[in-house]
């Protein structure tokens, strides 16, 4: 049982990507499985659900590299309600690709999603001239509302007529986004930019449905927002003047981290760093859309990689390592408070601080009251002054995790750690759990943290074998997924929730609680 001195109400979470949903070997969706997720969470009073970008994936699978900040990965629309809704017959739910192999359906077919989707939206544009009025008048309204949805539509259609070609690579009148050219371009291919907006318009009804299921159970949303955008992105294509990007798309400047002791050359990310003096004299247009888009979709937001805020290391364009970039400075102080004002109240964000971080973040983070992270596999490294000790994480602003989707599942971790490590778990253990994920769970929980958070792989013990990725490598990442709602899933996530015994169970408490501190 939890165990901290902690005065103030606690709360636990999970962390499950849509993706990983049980959906009889395809991509999760927002429909039943969501909803059933989601019960499954009510019922054991766990509060929290984290998941990972909602918005399309590059071709290896990442949504932290998304041709769009603002669209919905098609993959999540749930096609059984589009039948109940009337939207497609059942003849075209049935000519839809399913998976065919049941012996390794742990793992997602990028391929087989996207035909689904192919031949989803197909569907969809078809049986349109056959909805009602009230229904075409829903669409209008909502797509002339949306900025960012038509310059989605055609980037994704142009991709397609090209093969695939990143847009610097398109004809020229179309890669210098000609706004001339592209209306008679429009005009022509209207049918098939339909079909892209009626797949993001069902699953922006499917997400708000979704949402207030969510919140009459009493879970809060937690999302995840990337800091920088893929440089083959609707935004990139469409908003260049706000990137680091020369006009026929090569980067002027790009992102990344400097060199440090895990690697001797730096880690080189390839996306455009941002033009801040562009920004600043839009009023950060570009940037209050896309937290306002966010604030639609979720109650909780994690901000990826947040030191930028402060101050980014830009390393030139054509360079292949991130060793001779330089520090430059952010205008996050003055942003997040155009942002605050924008949201009338205390930001709900979460800041991603990890890895080597320096005062000035940590000022920028406390000024704002945004929680950190902190990550219980970091912590064992014979140090006592580690700041991911369970001991040293001091306070209630902090999330805590056993790991996230970038680290090795606690099980597979603990596989490759020496005695040194085993021991110091070990000697700060006190319960019964035999399982290695667990004892961190437990550990986790015993700290003062306003939320702990464990991804579904640890609360099933599971080994590296469900690892969803593996930083620096492109195969075999993000595919992992959950075979079933099963016995084995509804005993770990039973003993979880047991384990949490947290006050204040509602969503409104949740909510209140995370403004307030």
């Amino acid at each position: 049982m939890v165990h901290s001195n902690s005065s103030k109400p606690r709360f636990s979470g999970i962390l499950m990507h849509i993706s990983s949903l049980p959906n009889g070997g395809m991509c999760g969706t927002f429909g039943e499985p969501s909803r059933k997720w989601i019960s499954l969470l009510s019922l054991n009073e766990i509060s929290v659900w984290q998941f990972l970008p909602l918005t399309p994936t590059d071709c290896s699978g990442s949504p932290y590299s998304s041709p769009s900040s603002f669209a919905f990965n098609p993959w999540f629309l749930d096609s059984n309600d589009l039948v109940e809704e009337g939207f497609i017959s059942i003849n075209a739910f049935d000519e839809l690709p399913k998976t065919l192999s049941t012996n390794d359906n742990s793992k997602l077919d990028f391929r087989l999603e996207n035909l689904r989707i192919n031949n989803l939206a197909k569907a969809l544009r078809k049986e349109w001239i056959y909805q009602s009025k009230e229904r075409q008048l829903e669409f209008d309204k909502w797509r002339l509302d949306q900025f960012w949805l038509e310059d989605y539509a055609c980037f994704m259609e142009l991709r397609r007529q090209y093969n695939g070609l990143p847009w610097w690579e398109w004809p020229e009148k179309f890669s210098k986004y000609n706004i001339k050219e592209l209306a008679n371009w429009k005009s022509k291919y209207k049918d098939f930019l339909l079909e892209q907006m009626l797949l993001q318009w069902h699953l922006n009804r499917q997400w708000k449905a979704l949402r207030e299921i969510a919140h009459a159970n009493g879970i809060l949303l937690f999302g995840d927002l990337p800091f920088y955008v893929s440089r083959d992105s609707a935004d990139a294509w469409s908003n260049r003047e706000l990137f680091s990007i020369f006009p026929g798309g090569e980067l002027l400047n790009q992102s990344g981290v400097p060199p440090d002791y895990f690697s001797e050359t730096g880690q080189l990310w390839g996306t455009p760093v941002y033009r801040w003096q562009k920004h600043k004299n839009t009023s950060y247009k570009w940037w209050r859309s896309r937290l306002r888009h966010q604030w639609l979709q979720v109650d909780l937001l994690r901000l990826d990689h947040f030191r930028a805020m402060d101050s980014y290391w830009a390393v030139p364009g054509a360079h292949l390592t991130a060793q001779k970039g330089c520090w430059l400075p952010s205008p996050g102080l003055e942003m997040l408070t155009i942002l605050t004002n924008d949201y009338g109240s205390s930001l709900p964000l979460v800041a991603e601080d990890l890895g080597v971080i320096t005062p000035a973040v940590d000022c920028l983070r406390s000024y704002f009251g945004f929680p950190g992270m902190k990550i219980l596999q970091f912590g064992f490294d014979g140090n006592l002054n580690n700041p991911y000790l369970p001991e040293n994480i001091k306070g209630y602003k902090w999330i805590v995790y056993t790991g996230t989707h970038d680290n090795d599942t606690t099980n597979g971790w603990w596989s490759e750690q020496g005695d040194e490590s085993k021991e110091m778990v070990c000697q700060r253990y006190k319960g019964n759990y035999q399982s290695p994920a667990w004892k961190l769970i437990e550990l986790g929980m015993n700290t003062d943290s306003i939320l702990f958070v464990s991804p579904l792989q640890d609360i099933l013990s599971l080994g590296t074998e469900a690892r969803l990725n593996k930083p620096g490598t492109i195969k075999d990442n993000w595919n992992w997924m959950l075979c079933n709602f099963d016995s084995d899933l509804l005993l770990a996530l039973k003993n979880y929730g047991e384990l949490t015994k947290l006050c204040g169970r509602s969503f409104e408490e949740v909510h209140k609680i995370f403004k307030e501190y």
